[in-house]
């Protein structure tokens, strides 16, 4: 069965408690990656969500977690700097290396990709990097505190306001974010590297990602965020972002092999992401595919439906029987294809039912198999192969009817 997310904790750099959570795969762990959210943010921002969803999706666990004085966390924010942001996340990769598996994947968004590259070298099982609207100077985030900068310099303290909330920011931090030097540990990363920025984020400008592209070395990537925000707040694009993360990283990971062989199945798996209203992870086996409603029943349309999926399974099941016979029988057939529709009618409504369907009134579940065969046959194949069709063992189930027992099976069971 699927594994719940854990929630976890760790200590950090200044020795206060860090609230963490760890999103695991609804099957075996493949490998680890490790977030870092974007500056006085926190490990439950939407783009983190979305990015952790679609790699537990593929089997890669990813623990994120709130920086020193920030969302769960203990300790005093204002008693941080850089240095101890990258230093919270070395000891959240040696908590992983320690109690689990060290992270192969690094991903930071914002001044949380400049910590992840000071911090790559220092996790020498780590193969990718990625980084989402980084800047290329940690000090860059400096701007942010506007007129604030001379109230610290000057007093050694000052309040600045971020997204809606006041952080008191000391002339420490400051200094701090001036000794770094990004774009010379992005030239000697010695990992692949991923480069995510959005060409109108106007928090971290894109120059910001020329700057860290340039510096590193091969193997590299950039992708555009294209009309994004800085922070990913669209849903479409925070999931874009994480399907690319997804489908990069799967190049450079050494990921386990995924179980495989029928005597190691024993059904099919279904469980929630978390991702959305309704969208669920569904494992068979070896294989990982997601299920969903369309956007205008609420769900974000990320995979099939239900009755899509039973329309797959009569389709995917003629497809196969046809190509059975035909291969028993020796027939020259190219190609077989086959739509299937849904709908509900009135039992009354459909002519091609049989009475005891009709019989029931009411409405029913109807399906249309429009069947496509591509080759040279005559008439008399081609109607024997729609007869043929009717045997494919989805096609008897759904028209017999199938006995379903429901039992309740605890979480930790």
């Amino acid at each position: 069965m699927a594994k719940r997310p854990l929630k976890l904790e760790f200590d950090g750099a200044h020795g206060a408690k860090l609230a963490a959570r760890l999103d695991l795969p609804p099957g075996e762990i493949r490998a680890f990656a490790l977030f870092a959210h974007c500056f006085t943010c926190s490990k439950d921002g939407h783009a983190a969500r979305q990015i952790a969803g679609a790699l537990s999706a593929e089997g890669v666990a990813v623990l994120r977690f709130d920086f020193t004085g920030l969302g769960g966390s203990g300790g005093d924010f204002s008693s941080t700097g850089f240095s101890s942001n990258v230093e919270d996340l070395r000891l959240a990769a040696d908590f992983l290396r320690r109690n689990y598996e060290a992270p192969q994947l690094l991903i930071g968004h914002s001044l949380g990709g400049a910590a992840i590259l000071s911090v790559a070298g220092a996790i020498p099982e780590a193969r990718a990097v990625v980084t989402i609207g980084a800047p290329a100077e940690a000090e860059h985030v400096l701007h942010n505190f506007k007129g604030s900068l001379a109230e610290i310099r000057d007093q050694g303290a000052g309040n600045v306001d971020l997204a809606g909330r006041t952080f008191t920011i000391r002339k420490e931090f400051l200094d701090d974010l001036q000794t770094q030097a990004v774009r010379e540990k992005a030239g000697k990363l010695g990992k692949a590297l991923l480069v995510m920025h959005a060409p109108l984020d106007d928090t971290v400008g894109i120059e910001n990602a020329t700057d860290i592209f340039v510096a590193a070395k091969h193997p590299k990537s950039f992708v555009t965020l294209d009309t994004a925000d800085h922070l990913l707040s669209g849903r479409e694009d925070a999931s874009y972002a994480a399907r690319v993360i997804s489908a990069w990283s799967s190049r450079y990971l050494e990921l386990k092999p995924q179980r495989s062989g029928a005597e190691e199945k024993t059904g099919v798996d279904v469980i929630e992401t978390g991702q959305g209203k309704f969208q669920a992870m569904v494992l068979s086996g070896q294989h990982r595919l997601m299920a969903d409603e369309p956007a205008d029943f609420g769900g974000l349309d990320s995979g099939p439906s239900p009755y899509d999926y039973l329309s797959a399974a009569l389709g995917a099941c003629t497809v196969m029987t046809l190509r059975m016979y035909v291969e028993r029988k020796g027939l020259s057939l190219d190609r077989i294809g086959t739509q299937v529709l849904h709908g509900k009618v009135h039992a009354a409504d459909c002519a091609e039912c049989s009475e005891d369907l009709k019989s029931r009134g009411g409405k029913i579940d109807r399906f249309e198999r429009r069947i496509t065969l591509e080759g040279d046959l005559d008439t008399q194949t081609r109607a024997r192969l729609l007869e043929i069709a009717d045997k494919c063992p989805v096609h008897r189930t759904l028209e017999a009817g199938a006995a379903i027992v429901t039992r309740e099976v605890r979480a930790d069971d």
